[in-house]
């Protein structure tokens, strides 16, 4: 009897830390608003990976990790960056009590413009066969500053993000949205879909 207690004990406690990994590791969110049609609608249910965001300081890193290599102020994504195209989910820098879902167009450094609708990348027109609704709206260069990123909404007539409050902080980054799982019929897995650049 007491082996059968201790099994299922130890059963439980096994699914409760695996639960507490996954958790760590992934979370679904709801899209709310027009601003990523017609990849997102309203409604959608989204899985989103949390380790693409993580960013650890490599210098520290190196005192554990023999195979790292890092001098002060370096960082160090083990699980890799995020990219151009990539589809976040983020705390909105005006009030981070909001979530929003928007598209990585500029990381730091990056020189950011737009004319007549066309984005530019340092210097370069990019296409984004993704957007649907655009406007033919001209912006003055920008430079993402470091350690944020520069984004914007595939319905770009109704997206709230980067061209009007600014860029967004890694720090509020939750992560990348890795798939659609609801409504069913609208399942789409997100590394089908066309970078930026």
């Amino acid at each position: 009897m007491r082996a059968f207690v201790r099994e299922v004990i130890e059963t439980i406690a096994l699914a409760l830390f695996l639960v507490l990994v996954i958790q760590s590791a992934v979370q679904n969110y709801r899209v709310e608003g027009p601003s990523m049609e017609p990849l997102l609608v309203s409604g959608d249910r989204v899985v989103v990976s949390k380790v693409g965001s993580i960013e650890i300081d490599a210098a520290h890193a190196a005192g554990y990790l023999p195979t790292v290599d890092a001098e002060v102020g370096d960082t160090w994504h083990p699980f890799g960056q995020l990219a151009y195209g990539d589809v976040i989910v983020f705390r909105w820098p005006r009030d981070e009590r909001q979530n929003f879902v928007k598209r990585v167009i500029g990381l730091p450094g990056d020189r950011i413009k737009i004319e007549l609708g066309t984005v530019f990348v340092n210097g370069l027109p990019i296409e984004e066969p993704y957007v649907e609704y655009t406007l033919r709206q001209s912006l003055a260069e920008r430079v993402v500053e470091p350690g944020t990123y520069y984004v914007m909404g595939d319905n770009r007539a109704q997206s709230d993000d980067s061209r009007h409050w600014g860029t967004v902080p890694f720090d509020n980054v939750i992560g990348k949205i890795w798939a659609v799982y609801w409504p069913v019929d609208r399942f789409t897995a997100m590394e089908s879909m066309v970078p930026a650049i």
